[in-house]
C-alpha cells in the first residue's frame, strides 16, 4: 500500500498576533495549491498549533510520509537543531511514520527578487539618485555565523544589482553591529538617503523596533532622507520558494550547505561548539502567547536523533553567545530605552 503524503508548515511562532495571521496566510496558500492532500502548520513556541499537535493531525488524516518545510530565511539553530530535535522526537513515539524535513529558504534567486521588489517599492521619486543612496539591510541576528553571513550576502547582491552607491547590513539582535549604532554609522559617510530593509518574512517586534530605531536615528539626522522599506511577507516569489523546497524534500534533492557549520567543523571563533548535543528547549513556550486555540499549556518533546538532510551530527541549545560583549552588540542595549 503506498504511503499517504502529509504536508507541515513549520514556523517559530510569534506573541504578535498579525506575525502568526501573516503565517497562517502563508500556509493557506500552501494548501490551496496542494488542494486535495493533507497540510497542516504548526510552531516552535509562542502559538498554537505547536508542532506536536499540527502533526498529530496529519497523522490522524492518515498521513505515514510527512514533508515538513521550515518557514525560515536561514539556517541558524532553529533549522539545524530546534525542528529536526522536535521531529525526529515526534516521528521515534510513532513508529511506521516518516518524517523528512527541509531546507530552509536561503540564497536563492528568487527570493532576491523579492527583495529588489520590496526595496524598490520605497523608494521615492525624486532628485536622489540611487548612487547617493545607501541601503541598511538588517538581518534577525543569531549566534551562527553562518546564518549571519548570509545576510551580507544578500545585502551586496541587492547592492550591486540594484545600483546603490553603498550597502551596509546591521542585526535586530544577538549580534552585531545593532540597528541604532549602524544606522548612525551609516549616516557619517556623507549619502543623501539611507533605506532601511528588514530581511524578515513577517511582521512582528522586532520589526517594529527596527521602525524606531529607524525613527529614532532619522531624527538626529534631519540632513539625511531615511526611508523605510517594507519586509518580504506574503510575496509571490517567496511562495514560489517555499514550494520549491517541497518539490525538493519529495524528488530527494534536498541537500543543505554544511561546509560553514558551526557544530560540524571548528568555525573560526566557535570552536568549541562541534559536536554539541542535538535537543530543542522550546518546549518551555510551546503554546505560550497568540494564536488559535491557545491555553497558555506546553509540551515536552527530548530527542537527540540526527535529522536526514546530510546533517549527522549532533547540536546542543543556548550556548553562550562568544561575541555578546562586543562594544556593538546585545550587551551595549542594556538599560537603553528599546522603540516599540
Amino acid at each position: 500500500m503506498a504511503a499517504k503524503r502529509g504536508i507541515l508548515v513549520c514556523g517559530h511562532g510569534s506573541r504578535n498576533e498579525d506575525a502568526v495571521r501573516e503565517f497562517e496566510a502563508l500556509a493557506a496558500t500552501v494548501r490551496a495549491r496542494f488542494d486535495g492532500e493533507l497540510v497542516a502548520h504548526g510552531y516552535l513556541e509562542f502559538a498554537r498549533p505547536v508542532l506536536a499537535e499540527a502533526l498529530d493531525e496529519l497523522r490522524e488524516g492518515g498521513a505515514t510520509d510527512i514533508l515538513a518545510v521550515p518557514g525560515m530565511l536561514f539556517a541558524a539553530g532553529h533549522v539545524k537543531n530546534d525542528l529536526p530535535s522536535v521531529l525526529n522526537s515526534y516521528a521515534a513515539r510513532h513508529p511506521g511514520l516518516r518524517v523528512r524535513f527541509g531546507r530552509e529558504l536561503g540564497i536563492d534567486l528568487k527570493m532576491l527578487r523579492a527583495a529588489a521588489e520590496r526595496v524598490e517599492s520605497a523608494l521615492p521619486t525624486d532628485d536622489i539618485s540611487r548612487h547617493e543612496t545607501l541601503l541598511m539591510v538588517v538581518g534577525r541576528g543569531s549566534s551562527d555565523p553562518d546564518a549571519n553571513s548570509n545576510v551580507s550576502k544578500v545585502a551586496r547582491m541587492l547592492w550591486e544589482g540594484l545600483g546603490f552607491g553603498w550597502a551596509e547590513v546591521c542585526y535586530s539582535g544577538v549580534t552585531f553591529p545593532l540597528v541604532e549604532p549602524a544606522l548612525e554609522h551609516a549616516a557619517l559617510l556623507g549619502y543623501r538617503r539611507i533605506v532601511v530593509f528588514p530581511y524578515f518574512l513577517f511582521t512582528g517586534r522586532l520589526v517594529r523596533r527596527i521602525y524606531g530605531y529607524t525613527d529614532r536615528v532619522a531624527a538626529r539626522h534631519p540632513g539625511i532622507d531615511f526611508v523605510k522599506a517594507p519586509y518580504l511577507g506574503h510575496h509571490p516569489l517567496l511562495i514560489e520558494t517555499f514550494l520549491d523546497r517541497l518539490r525538493e524534500i519529495a524528488e530527494g534533492a534536498n541537500a543543505m550547505n554544511c561546509q560553514l557549520c558551526k557544530y560540524r567543523e571548528q568555525f573560526l571563533g566557535f570552536e568549541d561548539e562541534v559536536g554539541l548535543r542535538q535537543e530543542s528547549h522550546h518546549h518551555h513556550f510551546e503554546g505560550i502567547g497568540t494564536g488559535s486555540g491557545n491555553g497558555g499549556g506546553h509540551h515536552h518533546h527530548h530527542g537527540g536523533l540526527d535529522h536526514d538532510h546530510a546533517h549527522t551530527h549532533a547540536h546542543g541549545h543556548h550556548h553562550p553567545y562568544p561575541r555578546a560583549d562586543h562594544p556593538l552588540g546585545p550587551l551595549s542595549m542594556k538599560g537603553k530605552p528599546i522603540p516599540e
